[in-house]
């Protein structure tokens, strides 16, 4: 934001020149990060950034350094204790969201690679300390950032949590002061270019009326706070800075990612309205939460969340969800130089578990591209050549009974947590009956073990269930049923192999459609193998967080839907608004077509019937 330096009076006390003219509506465009509506002044706030040039020190300044760096990472984490101190002052949902972050932030600073590997660089390439984090920290979030996984929300949150540190420790090197925000005054749109995790705890949200910045995305831990604090939000607005003048009227809606600077009595009035009816809208989405997802004629839909990270946690409570779907825990090989144990991983799956009090968790166990993280591949997880195709090759299931001990593992501290509240099994990737078979061997094998032991394992153990998510798997989905379960349809890679494209790739990523026939056709054919044998059957991909798909889904037989826990609410009005036969003569509707254009036009018209209704 442009501001006269030379002048130390606030520009929200400083009057407009008279021009005769009335300053000019604006209208920027960013990323819907935390739904709501905001009117009030912009307030903008910068963060000095940390003069930190590339530089290099002589054989005798090694140690010199190195001790700079310790004293910075003995500053750091006494700021991120202080953090630690404020949460009780946060609500319930920032607090659960906000201690992890910070647990793992203090982990980084504790004998973390990324630590190890700075220091090995200011002794072996003579690098001053900040040059060296920055240099490890930005290698670390390279290989990150490099592997081919579905979840790219994921991989950016971890690579974003070692620049965080990298940056945090930057600062305090250089001894540049962190941003303040006490002087936000109430009823404000906080502005900025960018805000970090850390930031966003600093905020008050009785006294924030908004928060949009330049930089950031909805996925980010920044975007979960500030959903999690309950703030109207608006990320990734390029060219707010530069418009914004601190003490300007502004409207922010949280819902559609618009920001209006200088808004004109019609822009505001409509703000107004749409303040009022957001306001009524949360209120009744709020009662949704204790109801059940019935639809008018009685059919009870299961809707559960996906878990990524523990962090998201407060956000299933928070949405009514009725357990964990698809608990992803690839998280737990992620940043580190080692395997986690099986007593790593139940303490990780514990947490969870107990979080959930009672309500069911479906745990994926680790599914593992061909070309993912280097160090991990060093680990042994994977080979480390991965081949032309990464996404054909030694990846999910295949993997796993390549190196069996990281499946036993997996499933030992399952079968443990399982005394703990009800969990089940999913295997990723399978594409044929003899995968399930082979995995249940190991399954059953492990489960053997634990009891000669005198290990706590339950009586009948947990259901052992496939993803669909190929071809061959929905094809074979007949012969899979006999082995496995129960079914988890993943929609985003059956799409992907079903029509050969990479979402991730801007020249073709316009021929991902979930909606082609031939991706519905496989969808039908698994749902039916698993009704045939009064299997359950769920989806947990993008389709099933999707209001506009809810009368197809349910008109295909799906009766469990898993989503992103923000999505529930929607979807549960969606199905408390159906009729089951009224939603099977659709199906068969669509599913007659032929031609995707064709599908899209039906399913986007019943969805928009159906948001009015």
């Amino acid at each position: 934001m442009k501001t006269d330096k030379a002048d130390t009076k606030s520009i929200a006390e400083t009057p407009r020149k008279a021009t005769g003219r009335k300053p000019r509506e604006i209208v920027i465009r960013g990323i819907p990060v935390a739904p709501g509506i905001a009117i009030g002044p912009v307030y903008d706030t910068s963060e000095e950034p940390a003069e930190a040039p590339r530089r290099r020190i002589a054989e005798g300044q090694v140690e010199a350094e190195k001790q700079r760096l310790a004293e910075a990472v003995t500053l750091s984490r006494k700021q991120i204790g202080k953090l630690k101190s404020r949460l009780s002052v946060l609500p319930e949902e920032a607090q659960e969201e906000l201690e992890p972050l910070l647990d793992a932030y203090v982990m980084m600073l504790g004998n973390s690679r990324l630590l190890r590997g700075a220091r090995k660089r200011i002794e072996a390439e003579l690098l001053a300390a900040e040059t060296a984090v920055q240099d490890e920290a930005e290698a670390i979030a390279t290989i990150i950032l490099a592997q081919k996984d579905d979840d790219r929300a994921g991989l950016n949150r971890r690579a974003g949590e070692v620049r965080e540190i990298a940056r945090r420790l930057t600062r305090n090197l250089t001894a540049t002061p962190f941003r303040s925000l006490k002087e936000v005054p109430e009823g404000a749109i906080l502005v900025a270019e960018e805000l970090t995790p850390a930031d966003a705890a600093l905020l008050d949200p009785a006294r924030i009326a908004g928060v949009a910045t330049e930089e950031g995305g909805a996925d980010g831990h920044t975007a979960i706070m500030l959903r999690a604090l309950g703030i109207p939000s608006v990320l990734g607005a390029s060219g707010l800075t530069e418009s914004a003048v601190r003490g300007d009227q502004a409207v922010l809606d949280g819902s559609t990612g618009f920001v209006v600077l200088r808004p004109g009595e019609k822009a505001l009035e409509k703000a107004k309205d749409s303040l009022a009816a957001f306001a009524r809208e949360r209120t009744k989405l709020a009662k949704l939460r204790r109801l059940p997802a019935v639809t008018t004629d009685g059919e009870h839909v299961e809707l559960q969340a996906n878990l990524e990270i523990p962090a998201e946690l407060p956000l299933i409570a928070q949405a009514g969800a009725q357990g964990i779907g698809l608990l992803r825990t690839e998280f737990l090989f992620m940043n580190r130089e080692d395997l986690p144990d099986e007593e790593a991983q139940l303490a990780a799956y514990t947490q969870i578990v107990e979080a959930m009090a009672g309500d069911p968790v479906t745990i994926r166990v680790l599914d593992w591209g061909g070309e993912k993280d280097m160090e991990a591949q060093a680990s042994g997880i994977a080979p480390t050549h991965a081949g032309p195709n990464p996404a054909l090759g030694l990846r999910g299931l295949r993997l796993l009974l390549k190196r069996p001990e990281l499946l036993e593992a997996q499933f030992a501290a399952i079968l443990r947590v399982a005394e703990r509240g009800p969990v089940r099994i999913l295997l990723p990737l399978v594409t044929n009956p003899a995968e399930v078979r082979e995995a249940r061997e190991i399954y059953e094998r492990v489960a053997r073990r634990l009891r000669r032991k005198g290990v706590g394992v339950p009586e009948k153990l947990p259901d052992l269930g496939a993803m669909i998510e190929t071809p061959g798997a929905a094809l074979a989905a007949d012969a899979i049923a006999l082995e496995a379960d129960f079914f988890a349809i993943g929609t985003n890679d059956l799409a992907m192999y079903t029509l050969a494209v990479d979402r991730a790739e801007s020249e073709v990523a316009h021929l991902y459609d979930p909606l082609h026939p031939a991706v519905l056709r496989l969808m039908q054919f698994a749902t039916e193998a698993a009704l045939r044998l009064r299997m359950p059957v769920s989806v947990c991909g993008e389709m099933g967080g999707n209001p506009r798909l809810v009368p197809l889904l349910l008109g295909l037989g799906i009766r469990c839907l898993s989503m992103n826990a923000s999505a529930i609410p929607r979807v549960k009005q969606a199905i408390r608004s159906l009729d089951i036969s009224d939603c099977a003569r659709f199906a068969r509707r669509v599913m007659e077509q032929s031609d995707p254009e064709r599908i899209q036009e039906l399913v986007m018209s019943q969805g928009q019937v159906l948001e009015k209704s």
